[in-house]
């Protein structure tokens, strides 16, 4: 049967008084609701139901006065949702001015499955929005209901899914589930049965992990073959009283009401398993398949006013998950850190993009000495942001947010084409200086930074060999061989590359022999103590070895005093950077030549260094 639209179905209005009866009539006419039929007892009620029997999905509405005379409101209330054993009949109750609306009455009332109570109105302004909200959601029911029933009467199993995106069109015609519009007037609907009745709901995000990969390899057929096998998945687990919603290209959310955190907690857990155990097969390929799911509880002490809210708790707890390495199932708490570190790079996002948009980034540069000479053999170009008042801000706070909100790529081309156009523009009495550009760990991974390395030597004329590009060792062997190929094409060019904090992880010496880099930089714990720690001028010397054993440049970085730079001269280190030689600066060094020996012979005070 063709689902009525709303204003076509019939509102029953059970009111003995003539007055509130003449009002209620006359509110809902106004309104567009012509479709009224009325009753004064609890006997005539059912005389003016009785030709709906078999039928009854033509009532969209029933209001019920609570003070009925004769009449036990409560358990005619549970009766009338309940006719022909369809309990989707919203009723909203209606109680004089007189009346308290208090807990206990809204709890009875709840069990009496009354949809709400309100007292009568003057104006309409209380009931007439709870209306078109109960008939909105009575009819998303019967719609579903009323397909589901057709396609399992009329196909089989397989055929059900294909006829379910035909009459999905207006939900997610994918996966036959409701799309986000369906679930915010679900959720509607649940927001205000809590704040009436304190009635408790859970809200899961349900994100899975591996859909990219099976997207990108087996193609989009198969990736919405999996979005088809994981929503049966999903449905399996859920009783019948759950709404489940497909609300982005891998995202679902389920909305369960009547559940507190303990069982909404124990169901994620079991959805998460459920998937987890399920293996999808494409082209011969199997997909070990995971989800990472978070749980926003819908309480009534929270006070949650809108679905987006619940929505984005939710979806926030879910980048937890996520973040603690996926699969897993993670609560909402106000208090979690990595929440407060999400707001906290939510602040930042504005700021970086801006300083993009409007060239707030500024290039700075620390030389790095030839120790046999004290020539600059080059300059470590550093990164900075211009902060609201003008204040140079230092990369540890912001590229770390950069990274985790996706625009570091960004990041790392303007630091590139910058580094690249001041160095063309340098005259021609400094052609020989060379620049260190320092790449973050995702810039290897894609294909977006050797077009414009390219671009920009080609049209500037620079000599590529003054060029070294710098990755840190856990950058490389997170990724060894996707690294290792962009690596050997930058060099290809003519550029040379440093591996920064070399043996931080103690993993270089297994991967070094392999990778395609000139200078090996020693990372700065070793050095720090250098000259008082025996154990660190052992590591040192055994890494200088190491880099020249392999015809490699070993370089000494955080070299503060004196006395490191004298430990670092006996064992044969080539190169040394640090607030000894130069701390980094906005302007080259007028010199290109720093006296070794005069530092040597004569303490400084760096923390005034530092300070100045």
């Amino acid at each position: 049967m063709k689902q009525l639209k709303q204003k076509e179905q019939y509102i029953v209005i059970i009111e003995h008084d003539e007055d509130r009866l003449s009002t209620l009539q006359n509110m809902l006419s106004a309104s567009g609701y012509r479709h009224l039929i009325c009753a004064s007892n609890q006997e005539k009620v059912f005389e003016i139901i009785r030709p709906f029997q078999g039928k009854i999905d033509q009532i969209g509405v029933i209001l019920l006065a609570h003070d009925l005379p004769q009449s036990d409101t409560l358990k005619l209330s549970q009766m009338l949702t309940t006719l022909d054993g369809h309990d989707a009949i919203p009723l909203i109750l209606m109680a004089d001015r007189a009346t308290k609306i208090d807990e206990v009455l809204m709890t009875k009332c709840h069990e009496a499955n009354a949809a709400t109570i309100v007292q009568y109105p003057d104006k309409g302004n209380d009931l007439l929005p709870l209306v078109d909200l109960a008939f909105a959601l009575k009819n998303e029911r019967d719609d579903r209901i009323e397909n589901e029933e057709k396609l399992i009467r009329e196909l089989s199993e397989r055929r059900i899914m294909e006829a379910r995106l035909q009459y999905l069109v207006a939900h997610d015609e994918l996966t036959g589930l409701s799309n986000r519009s369906g679930l915010e007037k679900a959720l509607d609907f649940a927001i205000l049965r809590c704040n009436n009745f304190k009635q408790h709901g859970a809200l899961l995000d349900i994100d899975l992990d591996q859909f990219k990969v099976v997207n990108d390899v087996e193609g989009h057929e198969a990736g919405d073959r999996l979005l088809i096998e994981i929503a049966v998945l999903i449905r399996s687990v859920l009783n019948s009283e759950a709404f489940i919603a497909r609300v982005g290209s891998n995202l679902f959310q389920v909305f369960m009401s009547k559940t507190v955190q303990e069982k909404a907690l124990d169901m994620a857990e079991k959805i998460r398993l459920t998937i987890d155990e399920f293996d999808f097969k494409s082209g011969g390929n199997i997909y070990n398949i995971s989800a990472s799911i978070g749980v926003a509880m819908l309480e009534p002490i929270e006070a949650i006013k809108r679905p987006s809210e619940l929505m984005s708790r939710a979806n926030h707890a879910c980048y937890s998950a996520k973040t603690l390495g996926r699969n897993r199932v993670s609560l909402f708490e106000s208090d979690n850190d990595e929440l407060i570190s999400l707001r906290d790079d939510a602040k930042w996002v504005p700021k970086i993009r801006h300083a993009l948009s409007e060239d707030l980034f500024k290039l700075v540069f620390q030389p790095v000495v030839k120790l046999s000479n004290g020539q600059v053999s080059h300059y470590e170009t550093l990164l900075r942001m211009v902060g609201d008042a003008g204040e140079l801000l230092s990369p540890v706070q912001f590229i770390p947010v950069a990274e985790r909100m996706g625009l570091i790529h960004h990041i790392d081309l303007w630091v590139v084409s910058h580094a690249i156009d001041y160095i063309a523009a340098l005259p021609k009495t400094q052609e020989n200086i060379c620049f260190t550009i320092n790449l973050s760990s995702h810039a290897l991974q894609g294909d977006y930074l050797l077009p414009v390395i390219k671009k920009k030597l080609e049209s500037t004329w620079i000599s590529p060999s003054r060029l070294t590009f710098e990755i840190t060792e856990t950058a490389a062997v997170s990724n060894f061989s996707k690294t290792r190929e962009m690596v050997s094409k930058i060099r290809a060019l003519g550029c040379r590359f440093a591996l920064d904090d070399f043996g931080a992880g103690f993993s270089s010496f297994n991967y070094i022999k392999n990778f395609p880099v000139d200078y090996l930089k020693i990372d700065g714990q070793f050095i720090n103590n250098l000259a008082v720690d025996h154990a660190d001028q052992v590591l040192v010397k055994s890494m200088i070895e190491v880099a020249h054993s392999l015809g490699k440049k070993a370089i000494a970085e955080y070299v503060s005093n004196a006395e490191i730079l004298r430990v670092l001269k006996e064992l044969g280190v080539d190169y040394v950077q640090g607030y000894l030689l130069g701390k980094p600066s906005l302007e080259l060094l007028e010199d290109q030549y720093i006296s070794i020996d005069e530092l040597l012979g004569k303490s400084l005070d760096i923390e005034k260094l530092i300070t100045q």
